[in-house]
Order: C-alpha cells, then structure tokens, then sequence
C-alpha cells in the first residue's frame, strides 16, 4: 500500500480499489425519491440500502463552478476561491467568467494524486469545467481529462487520451442533451475497463433537470440511464460515490412565466443608471435553459450609494430569503471576501433574481417552466456511497451535517473497502 496523500489539510488514504466520484449536475435529492418510488433505479437503491447514504450541504452559490471545485479540492469556497461562475473583477471593472485554472486556489485533490503516481481520470460535460478540473493534473503521465462536449477533438498532448468517440461507441452529443452526460458515464467505465485507474471523477450537465420536473417521463429515463451506468461502475470494482453541485427549483408562476425580481432594474430607479452594478453569477456560455437567472446575485457599489442603503432599499422585497452584506455573507456562507459584492442578494425557492430585464435573453425559455438554482432552497444535495462507512466515520457522519466537498474524503478514508 502506498502512502497516503495530502491535499490542503486532509490526508487521503491510497485506494485498494478505484474509486469513482460521480457529481450529478443539478442532483435535486427530489429526483431520486421520484425515481425510488417507481422503482426505476435498482443500482442507486442498493447502495442507499447497503452502503451510505445522506443529504448533504452542498456549497453556496448553488452553482456549478464553485461545487465542482469545492469538490475535487475537499475545501469550502472561501478557501479554493471560486465563488461563482462568473464575477465582478474590480481591478478592471470588467464581469469575468470564473474557469479559468489560474482562478482556482489550493491543490486538486486528482493533481495531488496523480503526483504521488495514481492513474487519475477527470471527465466532464461541459468544457468550462475542464482546466480547472485539470489544473496541475499531467496527462503524459497517463491521466486523462477531457470534456464529452469536445469528445470528438481530443488529443493525447492535450487531454490523455484520443479517439474518445471510438472508445465509448456513441456519436458526438450536442449541448444540450442527455447524451452529453451519458458520454462522461459511458467514457468513466471504458477506462475503468481499460485502464483501472485509482481516481475517477465525473461530472455530468444539468440539462435535464434544467428542462424536465422529477415526475416527467425524460426526467425518469434519464435516472434510469444514470442507475445503469453506475452500476457498471460497481461491477467493476469501483467504490462509487454520488453527489452533486446543486439542486434544482420551478421558479415560474401560475401562468408558466419566470417569477424574477428584475434587481437591477429596482436599484437604478432608486439610485440612477450606473450607480450599481448587478452581477448574476449563473452566467456562462450556455444559458438557454436559465436564461442567466438564478437565486443568487451580487451587488456593487459603483457610485454614492452605500451596500447600508442598497441593503435598506431591498429588504423585505418578497421573494426574497436573505439580503446581506459583504462580511456576513462571507462568514455564512463560507466565502472569499475579495471576491464577493458589497450585498449578496438571495431569492426564495419559488423565486430567482435577474440584473435589468432588458439584459436577460429568455428565448429558450419558451413552453418550459423555469427550472433553476443558486440559492440556499437549492443547496441540498446526495450524499451516497456504493459501500458502508467503518466505524470512525459513521460516528464522524453522524456528528454533524455533511458537506458535499467531504465526499472524496468518506469516499477513500471511511469507506470498508
């Protein structure tokens, strides 16, 4: 057995088999009690029954950069740095996309593995996610990392690994599907098969989730898919561990219309055009499902008003759950304080929150509901092992909630492998 590896403050165990940590994009723990009631997902009911299983914190934003990276560094967001998926850079006034590798503080738990000399493969459906993800993780030593979105262009130099659509028999998926994930499942398990790498971590799009309510026919196929794979992944040896960055809310109305309180449109009729700046940290270059609305924003302060009179002027708005300052956002929530807004606004779960309503493209909304997250109603998540805990850390689960960000943690050192 070798050594065991330390990665920002906790020391992993070697694993005596692979381990694979599979993060649900947009998970909603509503899902799984939908699709246990009929019965369809035999695989994620087992371990349930047999090994370990709990609802979970995840971290808020409720929102995938900051959970896929609280995750695969085992650390909260005031720590790795990554608060959003998208921010305010107040050195250039200029609202960035928060995935750049550069952004992200602290050691990957795949890089630091992968150093020590373990196989390691990071997939994932969307390619924003993957140099992150990848940061410090050196393919030419064998590790793979690579995005089901550019399956078809991946290059050994690049990613570890070629021929991905070969390997996995599937056709390159579009963005917005289910196969995108399926692709990252299917990939998981050829490698698995192949290579018998020690990590594997898999992280699939919300897209389903985004467009479909638990008790819809493609919400259920999609789980049914989902439960067949990782099974396969426990046929295969691995110990698998299910969680997932966020859950998932209708936010629309009696009459299907998005329920938004348009903050920035309020701030400027109180306090002028320019004043204040609204950043949704939701955005990325893929909002046709959300329309860049979620039920986290930020606010800054650009000109005479103060985050005291921005707080005053919109607390008690209903829908809203929570209007808070800098220092008490950060020390809730657990996040960077040189990233954050003066005011963090968050909605209710029936609620989301946009910027100016002339800048939200919702097109792609139309005959759906808005389904959608961000805010602490979405911040619940699985928490589930194929295997059981040993006995240090059934006492360690039971002594306070869990944090989604642990799951790499139960997963290597409290498992009876």
């Amino acid at each position: 057995m070798r050594p065991a590896v330390d990665v920002n403050g906790v020391r992993y165990r070697w694993p005596a088999r692979p381990v694979a940590v599979v993060c649900i994009d947009g998970g909603d723990p509503a899902y799984l009690r939908q699709c246990l009631d009929q019965g369809a997902i035999p695989n994620i009911a087992r371990f349930m029954q047999q090994g370990f299983s709990v609802v979970a914190d995840g971290t808020v934003p409720s929102f995938t950069c900051p959970n896929n990276m609280s995750i695969i560094t085992g650390t909260p967001a005031s720590k790795h740095g990554i608060s959003g998926n998208f921010y305010l850079d107040t050195g250039t006034g200029r609202a960035v996309v928060m995935t750049g590798p550069e952004l992200l503080r602290g050691d990957t738990i795949l890089a630091r593995f992968g150093e020590a000399g373990a196989k390691v493969a990071s997939i994932t459906a969307k390619d924003k996610l993957r140099k992150q993800l990848g940061k410090n993780l050196d393919v030419a030593r064998g590790n793979v990392s690579f995005s089901s979105e550019f399956a078809s262009r991946c290059t050994l130099r690049e990613n570890g690994i070629e021929n991905v659509l070969d390997l996995v028999g599937m056709p390159q998926p579009g963005m917005y599907s289910m196969e995108l994930s399926l692709l990252v499942l299917e990939a998981g398990i050829r490698l698995l098969e192949r290579d018998r790498p020690h990590l594997l971590y898999l992280s699939l799009t919300d897209w389903v989730q985004h467009k479909y309510a638990p008790h819809e026919p493609e919400a259920m196929r999609f789980y049914r898919e989902l439960d067949a794979r990782v099974g396969r992944l426990a046929e295969l040896g691995a110990i698998v561990a299910l969680t997932a960055d966020h859950g998932m809310n209708d936010k629309s109305n009696a009459a299907g219309k998005p329920n938004v309180i348009w903050l920035q449109d309020i701030l400027d009729a109180r306090f002028g055009k320019g004043d204040t700046r609204v950043i949704c940290p939701i955005t990325d270059a893929f909002v046709a499902h959300h329309g860049a609305l979620g039920g986290f924003v930020r606010v800054w302060c650009r000109g005479k008003a103060t985050p005291r009179q921005v707080i005053d002027a919109i607390r008690g708005i209903e829908g809203l759950e929570s209007v808070l300052d800098r220092e008490t956002a950060c020390r809730v929530h657990d996040l960077p304080p040189d990233r954050e807004g003066d005011v963090v606004v968050i909605s209710t779960a029936e609620v989301c929150v946009g910027a100016a309503e002339a800048d939200h493209d919702l097109s792609g909304l139309e005959g759906h509901r808005l389904r959608t997250h961000g805010g602490v109603s979405e911040s619940k998540v699985p928490f589930i092992l194929s295997v059981p805990l040993n006995d240090q850390y059934r006492l360690k689960a039971g002594a306070a909630t869990l944090k989604s960000y642990q799951i790499f943690d139960f997963a290597l050192n409290g498992t009876v492998a």
